[in-house]
């Protein structure tokens, strides 16, 4: 590759929060069942088409630890069954409506979706219904590299204590490990969020004073991962600290970075950096989003999703139904939207992954114009804009995918891949920062949210007051009640509550999730501290844990030493 313009690096990643036992429709486990028949079989089924034609995908895909524990539920296996079937009888039911009503262009569309569900069936069936097997297998063959991340998706920057995103981090790792056998080194940071070391650190709410804090980097360096992801501005908005060379560590001067911040490329985010807060030799480093390619597919006013011709994702057929409408426009009104075309689909794929791959050419010409080096574009998304989002996504994927494995210019490759092949020269200090609106945590933290933390720092207090107070060690039923109250906090923590609140969509249901598992928490903290104390577990007691494990039947291998 010595050549070559550089590589590509596709990152994409898969995140729902625990939502088995927790509702079904409109919010809950359909959220699910949609994301795997959407989007998770059909990167399957692109992967297994690309081993098929000799061809290296390269994809770097994030799997959270909740989301695996939930794929390899036997409650989720039996369930997408179930709805698969109901969506295959609900295609039926609509192929006669249309008929009667002699609507031949929509009778075709239902017994197109007919057609679709009974292959996704049939393809979760000869998987023997094993969708994280599956992705293990397509990482020991070498295809593409899988991600894990916190436990529950937690916002880092914002939690309290260390030990809670060593925790997270912890029992993150250990349930990838669980189900897909090895990891790779790399962590996707929920939200892309990161937070330097700070000597006088404030909490968000409730305690004004300061606090030492360590940043991210050391607690992924010490958790196994050497490698994350940020956005753009962190890289652009970075502190230059120092270069790797031959012979270690050399701190940067500014009249080297007046000289050689073009060529080394200090500020771009065409290669990755070494993460640290203050000057030394890195053990962690970073990628960042690049900003044109990416807005390629996520953007609202450019973004290849809004193309009139695919399919439309708010207009449904009925209560629950599936889509018959295109995009028609961005402003084209819900009831005005035009018919789904089909036919109109193959050409607009082809336009825009050519078109996609053309600017992937010019990023790294650019760059290696400017440096001489052969640079990395990465390209994060959440994995479920592929297919449940937009429905039409992973055939531009495998297109993408098999146009560049023919480029000998532009190698596809896992980010593990990348730093091995082009190890990071230079070591920066990275701002606080997010890759949600405005780049910071305000997203998660607002004048709407803000109780939700003030409710998660209390938690986190009465936790490890417990740990160092109580007689878990000697007493098994207090250890058992910890655990269970361990699990709430960590389901408690999702950066998916605060999020959604924030959005305004769905905002009951997160707030009701919330506030369960606080609840939840709490009961379990006092069955500990009453059972610790020598009292028994009464009736109502006894329903409450019933219920906690019944509701929240996830993270069995709790380990309380992950919060010491």
């Amino acid at each position: 590759m010595a050549e070559s313009l550089g590589r590509l690096c596709i990152v994409l990643h898969g995140h729902l929060p625990y939502v088995l036992h927790h509702g079904s429709y409109p919010h809950g486990e359909s959220w699910l069942f949609e994301a795997a028949a959407e989007t998770y079989l059909p990167l399957l089924e692109i992967l297994a088409q690309a081993r098929s034609n000799g061809i290296h995908p390269g994809l770097t895909i994030g799997l959270t630890p909740v989301l695996l524990e939930q794929l390899n539920h036997p409650r989720f296996r039996a369930g997408f069954v179930a709805y698969l079937n109901e969506r295959i009888d609900r295609a039926r039911t609509d192929a006669r409506e249309f008929a009667s009503a002699s609507d031949s262009r929509s009778e075709n569309l239902a017994r197109r979706w007919e057609a679709w569900y009974a292959t996704t069936l049939a393809s979760f069936e000869q998987i023997k219904r094993d969708i994280p097997g599956q992705f293990a297998a397509m990482q020991r063959e070498g295809l593409i590299q899988i991600l894990t991340s916190a436990a529950t998706h937690a916002y880092l920057p914002l939690l309290l204590n260390d030990q809670m995103i060593r925790a997270q981090l912890a029992c993150g790792s250990q349930t990838s490990r669980r189900h897909l056998g090895d990891i790779s080194n790399g962590v996707w940071l929920p939200e892309c969020a990161y937070r330097p070391a700070n000597d006088r650190w404030t909490p968000a709410v409730l305690y004004r004073e300061p606090r030492s804090r360590v940043g991210l980097e050391t607690m992924i360096a010490g958790a196994g991962m050497d490698h994350f992801f940020v956005d753009t501005h962190s890289i652009t908005q970075a502190k230059p600290l120092g270069t790797i060379e031959a012979e270690g560590f050399r701190s940067v001067v500014e009249s080297q970075l007046h000289w050689d911040h073009d060529s080394r490329g200090w500020h771009s985010p065409m290669e990755p950096v070494g993460v640290a807060s203050s000057p030394r030799r890195a053990s962690c480093f970073a990628f960042a989003r690049h900003p044109g390619v990416s807005q390629q597919v996520w953007s609202g006013t450019i973004g290849y999703p809004a193309a009139g011709e695919y399919l439309e994702f708010h207009r449904k057929h009925g209560d629950r139904g599936l889509r018959y409408h295109r995009v028609t426009s961005r402003t084209t009104p819900l009831g005005e939207k035009q018919a789904y075309e089909p036919n109109d689909i193959a050409g607009k794929i082809y336009e825009h992954s050519q078109h996609f791959c053309s600017v992937i050419r010019e990023a790294l010409s650019e760059f290696k114009k400017q440096t001489g080096r052969a640079g990395t574009v990465v390209a994060p998304f959440d994995a479920e804009l592929y297919g449940h989002w937009w429905h039409e996504g992973p055939r531009f994927l495998r297109d993408v995918i098999f146009n560049l494995a023919s480029d000998p210019d532009i190698e596809l490759c896992t980010t593990q891949h990348a730093l091995a092949e082009q190890p990071p020269d230079k070591v920066m200090q990275l701002p606080e920062s997010s890759w949600g609106l405005d780049g910071n945590n305000s997203v998660w933290l607002n004048d709407q949210t803000k109780w939700m933390w003030e409710i998660e720092y209390r938690a986190e207090g009465r936790l490890l007051r417990s740990l160092h107070e109580l007689p878990w060690r000697r007493m098994p039923l207090v250890k058992q009640m910890l655990e269970r109250s361990a699990r709430q906090l960590l389901l408690l923590q999702a950066s998916d509550w605060p999020f959604i609140v924030h959005a305004g969509q769905a905002t009951d249901y997160a707030m009701q999730r919330f506030a369960g598992h606080a609840t939840r928490f709490d009961r379990m903290m006092a069955i500990a501290d009453s059972v610790s104390a020598g009292g028994a577990i009464n009736p109502l007691e006894k329903i409450q844990i019933i219920e906690a494990d019944a509701h929240d039947d996830i993270f069995a291998q709790i380990d309380l030493e992950w919060w010491k």
